[in-house]
């Protein structure tokens, strides 16, 4: 446990490798970007709402909340900023702890850089050293959890802890007081079932809002002397293998980035009718059905005719049915009236799921799909086993990222106020200055109303 106090309280800017310090900067523009989508959702907006009525700070700690502006405790900030994120799934993720550390580590983050004034706001080369940190400490938790829990949870449940390490970087605690932030927000943490959100999506989600908010509360609880040591996912002997190499081996370069704006299960699929469509130049009319054969957990997303958003982004055949039709997969096409296009129903209705065992086998290391497109001349297309881009080993570049944050953003925000944001994210990367202009800038109230939000 020494070591990862250690790590928690002693990493500094100057630690960081280049290559880690480029991926923060990566992981900071994409998670800001998905963060101003997610503001235009009606998720977004009830909880944006349940925080200003039910999480006012009065002892003058009020921060303000993510593209809204409205000042709320810090919890009541991170609960509400984590949901946001949460509510596009376009966010990063970690392969192996299927889910994703910065939909809550960022806005936890964020409603603790802020101060009174700037005197007191984070500075940049801390901001950017614990957003390290909380990847680092939430992926940890996550993999150890999956490991050792025989239930599948969800992110918030693992992400609360390194949440809560944040909050006690933040306020200074001591080794003891620190030790018991990480073990409230463990044991607080929403141990929720991400296969019962699957096969019934709602706007629970992958419950980052709400470990966001167990964090930063369980740190604020110990620094008033509550206990609850120990973090078991940290300190139990079945967990020591997955800390060793904390501070040597950065975990967080081996992130994946998100093309598509669904469960990271769909989008092997997807690429790969997509990629079908592209090469021999088809439109959807030409498609009488398409068989996918993917692994079970994706096979699982069988929402065919979704209600909202929710719905839309866990399941399989409606995005890939979206994506033939529109030759692209953005928000826009999982929402609103697109839930309704006839021809995205049809082609989602029809289409044929099954599993496959070798797939099933390299879950959650890799997921793959294959595709194949019954057109209505009778010809049958099918694909390679497709991955996905976006791993590790096929990243996004840095140009991709860059403009998906551009269509993204401009979904909720002037051209000006998407140049001042990436401006303040560039800037606060090089770990000079304070944080208090990323802070302005992702906490100003939207500017853009979207046309059919729901």
């Amino acid at each position: 446990m020494s070591k990862i106090l250690d790590f928690l309280h002693g990493l500094s800017f100057d630690d960081l490798p280049s290559d880690v310090k480029h991926q923060a900067w990566r992981c900071l523009l994409d998670l800001c970007g998905v963060a101003a989508a997610g503001s235009g959702t009606e998720l977004s907006r009830i909880i944006r709402d349940h925080a200003a009525n039910h999480f006012g700070a009065g002892n003058g700690s009020a921060v303000r909340m993510l593209f809204d502006g409205r000042r709320v405790s810090p919890a009541g900030a991170a609960l509400a900023g984590g949901m946001a994120i949460d509510s596009v799934d376009a966010h990063d993720g970690y392969p192996a702890a299927k889910g994703h550390a910065g939909a809550a580590v960022l806005p936890a983050l964020l409603a603790l850089a802020e101060g009174p004034d700037e005197k007191t706001c984070m500075d940049a080369a801390e901001f950017m050293t614990s957003l390290v940190i909380g990847y680092e400490l939430a992926i940890r938790a996550g993999v150890t959890l999956h490991a050792t829990a025989p239930d599948y949870h969800t992110s918030g449940a693992w992400v609360a802890v390194a949440c809560a390490g944040l909050g006690a970087r933040r306020l200074k605690l001591d080794p003891g007081r620190s030790r018991h932030a990480l073990g409230i927000a463990e044991y607080h943490g929403p141990r929720s079932q991400m296969m019962r959100c699957i096969d019934h999506p709602t706007m629970l989600k992958d419950g980052a809002g709400w470990g966001a908010m167990a964090g930063v509360s369980a740190a604020y609880l110990a620094a008033d002397g509550f206990t609850g040591a120990p973090a078991i996912t940290l300190e139990s002997g079945d967990a020591a293998g997955h800390w060793s190499d904390l501070g040597t081996r950065w975990l967080m370069l081996d992130q994946y980035f998100k093309p598509y704006p669904v469960c990271r299960w769909a989008q092997p699929a997807t690429e790969a009718a997509l990629d079908l469509r592209k090469a021999h130049g088809l439109k959807a009319s030409d498609i009488d059905h398409v068989e996918v054969v993917s692994f079970h957990e994706a096979c699982r997303l069988a929402t065919r005719e979704p209600v909202d958003t929710e719905a839309a982004q866990y399941s399989l055949p409606f995005p890939l049915a979206a994506a033939l039709v529109h030759g692209e997969l953005e928000p826009a096409q999982i929402d609103g009236a697109a839930l309704r296009d006839p021809e995205t129903l049809r082609l989602s209705r029809g289409m044929i799921l099954s599993e496959e065992a070798s797939y099933n086998a390299h879950f959650p290391a890799e997921r793959f799909a294959h595709v194949a497109l019954y057109l209505k001349d009778r010809r049958i297309l099918t694909s390679e086993p497709s991955c996905g881009r976006g791993n590790a080993e096929n990243p996004l570049s840095d140009a991709e990222i860059r403009a998906k944050f551009r269509r993204y953003t401009a979904r909720r925000l002037s051209g000006a106020a998407s140049d001042e944001l990436e401006k303040a994210i560039q800037e606060i990367s090089t770990g000079r200055g304070t944080a208090t202009s990323l802070l302005k800038a992702v906490t100003a109230p939207a500017l853009v109303e979207q046309a059919d939000s729901p």
